[in-house]
């Protein structure tokens, strides 16, 4: 079993950052597979990023390529999503995930965490 909890969302103006963080337990963390999605109010919740087991590879949506950038700590067991140069459209709430299976389904969600972005 893993639990996840993000933190680190807020309002902020476009343009600047944020950094979100992803605390995670259970034992097994270190071989899962791990990402963040997002859902904006009346929209379907999507998938921003995402990051092996390892560490060594990462993926992202077309929308947020060369703007964020996901890593993780498996000492820590944290998983980080660094937003930069944030626009409005960014604006939702933020979801840790767990993938348990390689190109398996995610398992595992956090609660969510707001970010609020302003023009």
């Amino acid at each position: 079993q893993v639990q996840l909890v993000e933190s680190g969302g807020g309002l902020v103006q476009a343009g600047g950052s944020l950094r979100l963080s992803c605390a995670a337990s259970g034992r097994t963390f270190s071989s899962y597979g791990m990402g963040w999605f997002r859902q904006a109010p009346g929209k379907e919740r999507e998938f921003v990023a995402g990051i092996s087991w390892s560490g060594g590879n990462t993926y992202y949506t077309d929308s947020v390529k060369g703007r964020f950038t996901i890593s993780r700590d498996k000492a820590k067991k944290m998983v980080y999503l660094q937003m930069n140069s944030l626009k409005p459209e960014d604006t939702a709430v933020y979801y840790c995930a767990a993938q348990v299976i390689r190109y398996g389904p995610y398992n595992y969600w956090g609660q969510g965490t707001q970010v609020t972005v302003s023009s």
